[in-house]
């Protein structure tokens, strides 16, 4: 900025003001969503309702002293400076705000006239996650459980229409589907990156579904939209989910900048 002092730059938020426009779509991600709430005729109470299930399920992750998180998460995880001081400790999953029915009633809309309310989508947050891909004997050498076997079976890209972002992985699962010569019925549990409430309505839509289904043990759109590792903590947790049910086929999809979205068919068993 020349007429800063010093020539010192302009603020910049990477996250937000990706969230607030897509180099893509030239729109915010939430006119994505309201689009695609349209073209579906979505509506408020809808958002709402499934908002409210996302936390409920991500609260199962949390009984039994967090036994499902357990089962992947580092935690509790200390950092420490140079000097090996303890500067902070992450008990788990930090930022998460508690969902209420009057809690989310009493928001507004963020768009005039539209459905999508703060409530109703993801927020900015930070991570990391770790998963090796290799072959079945060097599998057997890292696994706790050599009776469990782990495959990706296939995935699938997609680019919906400008400025319809939250409908992209219907086409991105669609694909993968067809490449692993499966239904949508075969598939055991399914996992989203739903940075909208709208995502997961509109998917569920397009494959005849029941929405509250989705996303057991948690997602995204509680745990928040971690620059990097946000699809990769859902499959680890898709895995998971699929050991807990004793095998089957899971399915992860999620959306992008650029309304974009992939998916990936996960074999366990």
């Amino acid at each position: 900025s020349p007429s800063g002092m010093g020539g010192a730059g302009a603020h910049e938020v990477w996250v937000l003001d990706n969230f607030e426009q897509d180099p893509f779509a030239k729109c915010a991600m939430i006119d994505t969503a309201e689009n695609v709430a349209a073209e579906f005729d979505v509506t408020r109470s809808e958002l709402d309702d499934v908002v409210l299930r996302r936390y409920e399920q991500y609260q199962d992750a949390l009984s039994k002293d967090s036994a499902f998180q357990k089962r992947f998460m580092a935690a509790p995880l200390e950092l420490t400076n140079k000097k090996g001081r303890v500067t902070a400790r992450a008990e788990g999953d930090e930022g998460i705000r508690p969902v209420t029915r009057e809690g989310l009633e009493a928001l507004k809309p963020v768009r005039p006239e539209g459905v999508v309310t703060y409530g109703g989508q993801t927020h900015p947050a930070d991570g990391a996650a770790g998963l090796i891909v290799t072959n079945a004997e060097m599998a057997d050498e890292f696994s706790q459980d050599t009776n469990i076997a782990i495959r990706v079976v296939s995935f699938g890209q997609h680019r919906e229409r400008v400025g319809y972002m939250p409908a992209a992985p219907i086409g991105a699962s669609q694909k993968a589907l067809d490449a692993a010569g499966l239904k949508i019925e075969q598939i055991s549990a399914i996992k989203s990156h739903n940075p909208f409430a709208v995502n997961d309505v509109a998917f569920a839509r397009a494959f005849d579904l029941d929405v509250m289904t989705m996303n057991n043990y948690g997602c995204s759109l509680i745990w928040g939209h971690p620059q990097g590792p946000t699809g990769l903590r859902a499959i680890i947790e898709l895995i998971e989910e699929l050991v807990l049910l004793g095998g089957g086929y899971g399915l992860f999809q999620g959306c992008a900048a650029g309304d974009s979205a992939m998916a990936v068919i996960i074999r366990v068993g």
